[in-house]
Order: C-alpha cells, then structure tokens, then sequence
C-alpha cells in the first residue's frame, strides 16, 4: 500500500497519531517523497493570500514539530523551515502595505548594487502574487549595498526584434 504524503495531506492531518504516521512513513520514503512535500509547500507559500497568512505560519511550526531536521533528506534543507518563515514574513510585510485594490496589473523585482560592475537583474511580467513571493525570496540573501524593488508597471512597450 502506498502512504499519500503530500502536502495536501499533511494540510488536513491534525490527529497525533496520523502525524506519526505520516513521519515515519515519510522517513521511510526518503528524499523524493520530502522534495515533493517541500516543493507542494513552496508553492503553497507562493500562493497564498491575506486571510491564509496566519494558517500557513502555523503549517510551517506544525512541519517543524514533525520534522525537526529536514537536513536528514537533504543537507540543502538544514535551514528550509527558517527560510519559509523568513519568506512568509516578508511576503506578509508586503501584503500589509499595498492594499488590494492596488494589486491588479503587472509587477516587477529589480535587484541591484551600484557598486559592483553586474548588471541589473530584472523580473518582469508578474503577477502581483508572483512578485511579493519573489521580493520575499530575494530579500532573504540580499548582500550589503544592494537593494531590490518591487514595483508596479504603469506604462509598458514592448517591441520584439524581426527574423
């Protein structure tokens, strides 16, 4: 018989008992089964909205508690439940700020340093959910000097080069 260990599930699990269950049959999985859960979890921090905010915080304690060393599946996951905090803080920051009425059309995130001969990195073309996700993501490793903007596109003209 195969567990279902998705995220989904995991969602809708609140029994003790069925956590354990689903911890250990998770561990048993291994790394394909957590990289499915982690990226299902992920995409659940990128979409979620204003009313679902303080559910997802408690998801992310609640997958602390059962597990505590995500590293044990990956090394690269030593810090994955900190990153997500860290990413919900500031995509909520941003929610906080720009109201809903003001979410509509298209977003871009610039990151840049002045000081460094790099060029300027540009996402454009987003959704206003999609660009909070991605401020929130950049910010977590900005380096000194640089700074990312999330902005609203007002005007735009696109051209595309001929055969």
């Amino acid at each position: 018989m195969t567990s279902d260990l998705s995220f989904r599930r995991f969602r809708e699990l609140s029994d003790p008992a069925e956590l354990r269950e689903f911890r250990t049959e998770m561990e048993k999985a291994g790394y394909p089964a957590f990289f499915a859960f982690a990226e299902a979890f992920r995409e659940a921090i990128k979409g979620y909205a204003d009313d679902e905010a303080t559910a997802m915080l408690e998801l992310i304690r609640r997958a602390r508690e059962w597990f505590p060393a995500p590293g044990r599946f990956s090394p690269a996951w030593e810090r994955l439940w900190q990153e997500f905090e860290r990413i919900c803080a500031g995509k909520n920051e941003i929610l906080a700020a720009i109201p809903p009425g003001e979410r509509e059309g298209e977003w871009q995130v610039l990151i840049d340093n002045p000081y460094v001969p790099q060029q300027i990195a540009c996402y454009p073309g987003l959704t206003f959910g999609e660009a909070v996700y991605l401020f929130a993501y950049f910010r977590l490793d900005l380096a000194p000097n640089e700074y990312l903007r999330l902005q609203r596109v007002t005007n735009v003209v696109t051209v595309t080069g001929t055969p």
